[in-house]
């Protein structure tokens, strides 16, 4: 007999039948999270306590939305001098001149050493260290003499607390960002004859912002949050806002839940911006970028339509 007569008695093997493997436990953790969850809402909905109501009527407050402005003004202002004074302090870290890189190593950990709401306080008091101010060439003649008073106001002392305290943490965020390009990098752009300038703007720092981007975002949120700080020194941000309402009515409860609505609001929207710039500088990092929210939503709407458009 030959092998294909042997073959064709035999016949094809049965297929095999997968069967899913059970995961009791992952349905028994989603229960117990739906049960906390709906305890949670219908303890919240329930008590009267909360008076929505209140928290409703002060939510679009003439005095809340300014403290949000200035709040958000804040964040902005502070973030822009992080960022600038981060990616500076950076490349002087990285710099072969031990003094160049000594004196941004002490500026980072001096700044990083000390609490923020220290640094509030040291920069709204600074009137009594340095009445006068003046600005000019150093051990040479002064050209702009002011009053530290007038000058260093609240909003002012909030901002250069807060931008030089995260230009310290920024500075980490793009070492680490331009450490992570590797140095063949750099060495091809000398080859091509290109300053030490042009290869950190040219070439190093664009493919560094993958990795700078995340934290980036990450500490812009926390400086949302941290510009609160700032109503400890008198500066009219959100916090602020809520305190002198809640002063006078004694609605305590419900003007924080205000303020944290607001919070919620804006940290939602860096979120989105986060994502879109992560999926923007993430481009070449992998074949195929994955969908945006809006892409999944419209392919589960229009399923024939994306696909013949594919």
């Amino acid at each position: 007999m030959s092998i294909e007569q042997d073959t064709a008695g035999a016949g094809r093997p049965e297929s095999i039948r997968a069967v899913p493997v059970r995961h009791p436990g992952r349905w028994i953790a989603a229960a117990i999270v739906v049960v906390i969850a709906v305890a949670i809402v219908h303890s919240i909905a329930s008590n009267p306590r909360f008076e929505w109501s209140v928290v409703g009527h002060y939510l679009f407050d003439e005095r809340v939305l300014e403290g949000l402005r200035v709040t958000i003004e804040l964040t902005v202002i502070a973030m822009a001098i992080g960022i600038v004074l981060g990616i500076l302090l950076a490349v002087m870290r990285l710099s072969p001149n031990p003094l160049v890189s000594g004196g941004s190593w002490l500026y980072i950990w001096f700044l990083r050493a000390t609490p923020v709401l220290v640094q509030l306080l040291f920069w709204y008091n600074i009137a009594a260290l340095y009445p006068k101010i003046d600005l000019g060439i150093p051990f040479g003649p002064a050209f702009i003499h002011a009053d530290a008073n007038s000058l260093i106001t609240p909003f002012t002392a909030a901002i250069l607390a807060l931008g030089l305290n995260e230009g310290a943490y920024m500075a980490e965020i793009v070492r680490a960002g331009i450490i992570s390009v590797p140095e063949g990098q750099s060495d091809a752009a000398r080859s091509l004859g290109m300053t030490r300038l042009q290869t950190m703007r040219l070439i190093v720092l664009p493919q560094a912002m993958r990795v700078i981007i995340p934290p980036t975002g990450n500490e812009t949120i926390s400086m949302l949050k941290t510009s609160s700080l700032a109503s400890v020194i008198v500066v009219g941000e959100l916090l602020y806002a809520a305190q002198n309402i809640y002063s006078v009515n004694f609605k305590t409860i419900q003007l924080l839940i205000v303020a944290s609505i607001w919070y919620m609001v804006c940290t939602s929207l860096l979120y989105v911006g986060q994502y879109y710039l992560e999926r923007y500088y993430g481009r070449g990092a992998a074949r195929e970028q994955e969908l945006t929210p809006l892409q999944r939503l419209r392919l589960i709407a229009l399923p024939s339509r994306d696909a013949g458009a594919r």
